[in-house]
């Protein structure tokens, strides 16, 4: 059974930073893409950053250079996702979940989410 439970999430003023982690377990790393999307209020969910199965990465274009999305055991079934978000802005305020689709299963998995508020 896959399983993604998010955390990190909070309160930060803009230009602070925070690290979202995605423990994920029951999923093959390298046979998944892996990342993070978000959703802000009355917008449609949206891809934040994502590890493709040949272990590229593809961002957002808001948020290029400022986020870095990371990981651990890339050749596991258990292991972590981070997103790093440094300064950031109000219009980053949304709920971010985790996100998984496996190329074996060929099904999304998602995580329940983390709520994250920028204060200007």
């Amino acid at each position: 059974q896959v399983q993604l439970v998010e955390s990190g999430g909070g309160l930060v003023q803009a230009g602070g930073s925070l690290r979202l982690s995605c423990a994920a377990s029951g999923i093959v790393f390298s046979l998944a893409r892996m990342g993070w999307y978000r959703q802000a209020p009355g917008k449609q969910r949206e891809l934040v950053a994502l590890f493709t199965t040949d272990g590229s990465t593809n961002y957002a274009d808001s948020v290029r250079g400022r986020f870095t999305i990371s990981r651990d055991n890339a050749k596991g079934t258990k292991g972590t996702v981070y997103l790093q978000m440094n300064s950031l802005k109000p219009e980053d305020t949304a709920v971010y979940y985790c996100y998984a689709f496996s190329v074996i299963a060929t099904m999304d998995y998602w995580g329940k989410g983390t709520l994250v508020t920028v204060s200007s």
